[in-house]
C-alpha cells in the first residue's frame, strides 16, 4: 500500500489529466478532473480532502493539501508546521493537452523521530517555486515545461549532526519531439541550473566542513522513449500490487507490453558541470575550478555501449596533512573515461519475454538474464582516456581490456602510454627520495620503463603494451615475457580452496586410487 501511495502522489505532482474534451470549464469538467487525480489513492485519502479542483475562469484550479498526508502521523515521531496547501491551474486545450502554470512558496519546520528513536529538527522554505508547461495526458507526462526557484534554505539539526545548506536560484526546461521513424516514441531533452550553492555540516564526530559552489549545470537527453508503454507498464504494476501471483492471462500481458517497449531507449546521455568548487574544514581547503561528470548509453539494441567519465580542472588543496615536499604531485587535471560496448540489450529482451514472473527464484532468473547482457560471456572495457597532470608529471593512456564474466584469469590487454618531461618525473621522485629513501626504487623502475619507449615526434615518451591471454607481455613490439606455463593463468585447486576462504594448508587430500600429479616446471 506504501509503494503505490507514494506511486500516486508522484504522478498527481505531474497532474494525472484526462483528455480534454472541450473549452469550456465548469463544476462537472472539475469532478472529472478531481476523479481522475484520486482514482489511483486509497479511498480514505481520496475522500480527505487532499486533492480539490475548481473552476477558475477559462481553467482549472487545482489545490493539493499535503497536510492531509499527514493527518494520522504520530506527533510523537513526526510532526511539522507551516504546510499549507498549494496550487497550480490547468487549461485544456483543443489538441487535448494541458497547459499547467503554478507560483507557489514554502516555509514548513518540524521534527521527526528515526528508527533510533532520536529527535532530529528540520526547516525547509522556497521563496519563490513558478513553473509552467504542457502536460500530454496520453503518455502522463509533460511535453514541455519550465521551472524556476528563488532562494532555497534547507536545515536539520539532531543530537549528532547539523546541516545546513543554501541554494540561491534554480532554473529547469524540458522540452520534446516525436523520435524519427513515427513509431511513436519521444525523445527528451532537458536543461538545469543552480547557482550559489553553500552546505555546512558539522556533527560530534567530525570538524565543521564547507562545501560551496558557484554554479551548477546539467544536462540530460533521452531518444526513443516509449513513454505510452511506460505508462501502461507503471498503471499495470499499481493495478497488480497486491496480487501474490499473477494470472496466465495478466502474465501475457504485461509481457506483451514489455516487449512492445523494447528497446527502452535509443540514447540516453547527461552531462553535469560544477563551477567554482571549494570544501573547507578546520583541516584545509581544496576545490576545483571546474568539476565534470559524464554518462552516455547509446548504440543499437544488440550492441549498445555504456560510457562514463569525470574531470576536473584547476584542482587545489592547501592543507598541513600534505607535506610540502608532495605538493608537487598532487594533480592539478585529470580526465577519466570508461566504457562497456556491446551490450545486448536485445537478448537481455528476449530473456525477459521467456522469463516466468511468478518464478519462486527471481534471482536465478535474474542471473540468466544478466548474463544476455555479454555476448557468449565476454566482457570488454575500454578506457578512450585516463590523463592525469601535476607540476612534475603529464601521463596519458588509453586501451581495452578484455575477458570473461565467469573468469579473472583469462584476459587481454592492449594499452598506449604517453607521457611529458619525465625526465622532470624523475628528478622531483630523486630529490624526495633524500628525505624518503624508499622512492628510490620508484626512481629506479621508472628510469628501467623509460629504456622501453620510444619518442613521438611531439618529443612525449610512448609505450604501445600488450598483454596477450596466453600471458605473452610485449612493449613497443618487443616481447619482455613469454608465454605462461602449462599451469599458470589457470585457476588451480589451491586458488579454488583460496576463493572459498581456505588456507593454503588446509588442502584436502587425493581421492583414493589417485595419484597427485607435480606441477609442470614454468616455461621461459
Amino acid at each position: 500500500m506504501r509503494l503505490k501511495l507514494v506511486t500516486a502522489t508522484s504522478m498527481l505532482a505531474l497532474c494525472l489529466f484526462t483528455t480534454a474534451e472541450s473549452a469550456e470549464i465548469n463544476q462537472d469538467g472539475a469532478n472529472a478532473v478531481k476523479e481522475t487525480l484520486t482514482k489511483l489513492l486509497p479511498a480514505d485519502l481520496a475522500k480527505s480532502g487532499l486533492i480539490s479542483v475548481n473552476p477558475a475562469g477559462t481553467r482549472y484550479e487545482v489545490i493539493y493539501d499535503l497536510a492531509k498526508l499527514l493527518a494520522k502521523a504520530d506527533p510523537a515521531t513526526f510532526t511539522i508546521q507551516g504546510l499549507t496547501p498549494f496550487s497550480m491551474f490547468a487549461t485544456p486545450l483543443e489538441s487535448g493537452l494541458w497547459n499547467i502554470e503554478g507560483d507557489n512558496k514554502f516555509n514548513v519546520s518540524g521534527h521527526f523521530k528515526g528508527p533510533d528513536q532520536k529527535p532530529t529538527d528540520f526547516t525547509y522554505s522556497i521563496a519563490s517555486l513558478v513553473y509552467s508547461g504542457v502536460f500530454d495526458p496520453a503518455i502522463s507526462y509533460l511535453r514541455s515545461g519550465t521551472f524556476a526557484a528563488k532562494d532555497i534554505k534547507i536545515a536539520s539539526k539532531s543530537e549528532t549532526e547539523e546541516v545546513h545548506a543554501t541554494i540561491a536560484g534554480m532554473d529547469q526546461k524540458l522540452s520534446s519531439s516525436d523520435s524519427a521513424g513515427g513509431n511513436g516514441r519521444v525523445d527528451f531533452v532537458g536543461t538545469g541550473s543552480m547557482s550559489g550553492f553553500v552546505e555546512q555540516v558539522s556533527g560530534l564526530q567530525m570538524p565543521p566542513v564547507e562545501i560551496r559552489a558557484g554554479s551548477i549545470n546539467a544536462e540530460a537527453k533521452v531518444n526513443g522513449l516509449p513513454a505510452k508503454q511506460i505508462r501502461e507498464m507503471v498503471f499495470f504494476v499499481l493495478d497488480h500490487l497486491d496480487e501474490k501471483k499473477l494470472s496466465p492471462e495478466n502474465s501475457d500481458k504485461i509481457k506483451g507490453t514489455v516487449k512492445e517497449a523494447f528497446p527502452l531507449l535509443t540514447l540516453f546521455s547527461e552531462t553535469i558541470g560544477v563551477n567554482d568548487l571549494t570544501v573547507s574544514s578546520e583541516m584545509g581547503k581544496g576545490g576545483a575550478k571546474a568539476f565534470g561528470y559524464n554518462l552516455a548509453i547509446d548504440g543499437p539494441s544488440d550492441a549498445m555501449r555504456f560510457g562514463f567519465g569525470m574531470n576536473a580542472q584547476e584542482i587545489s588543496l592547501d592543507t598541513p596533512l600534505m607535506p610540502a615536499t608532495y605538493s608537487a604531485f598532487m594533480p592539478t587535471s585529470f580526465d577519466f573515461q570508461l566504457a562497456l560496448p556491446n551490450l545486448d540489450f536485445a537478448s537481455f529482451g528476449d530473456a525477459i519475454m521467456a522469463a516466468d514472473f511468478n518464478d519462486p527464484a527471481p534471482e536465478k532468473t535474474g542471473e540468466e538474464m544478466s548474463k544476455k547482457l555479454f555476448r557468449d560471456g565476454r566482457l570488454t572495457v575500454e578506457f578512450p582516456k585516463i590523463s592525469a597532470k601535476s607540476q612534475v608529471y603529464d601521463v596519458d593512456m588509453t586501451g581495452k581490456i578484455e575477458g570473461r564474466v565467469d573468469s579473472q584469469k583469462d584476459y587481454s590487454m592492449e594499452a598506449t602510454i604517453l607521457a611529458r618531461d619525465l625526465d622532470k618525473t624523475i628528478a622531483a621522485i630523486q630529490e624526495l627520495a633524500k628525505t624518503d629513501p624508499d622512492l628510490n626504487q620508484i626512481s629506479f623502475g621508472i628510469m628501467m620503463v623509460k629504456g622501453f619507449a620510444k619518442t613521438d615526434a611531439d618529443g612525449r615518451s610512448r609505450w604501445d603494451i600488450s598483454v596477450s591471454r596466453d600471458g605473452s607481455v610485449a612493449v613497443n613490439g618487443q616481447q619482455i615475457k613469454g608465454p605462461d606455463g602449462p599451469d599458470q593463468g589457470l585457476e588451480t585447486d589451491q586458488d579454488q580452496e583460496q576463493d572459498q576462504g581456505l588456507e593454503p594448508d588446509q588442502e584436502q587430500e587425493p581421492d583414493q586410487g589417485q595419484d597427485a600429479v607435480p606441477a609442470q616446471p614454468q616455461q621461459p
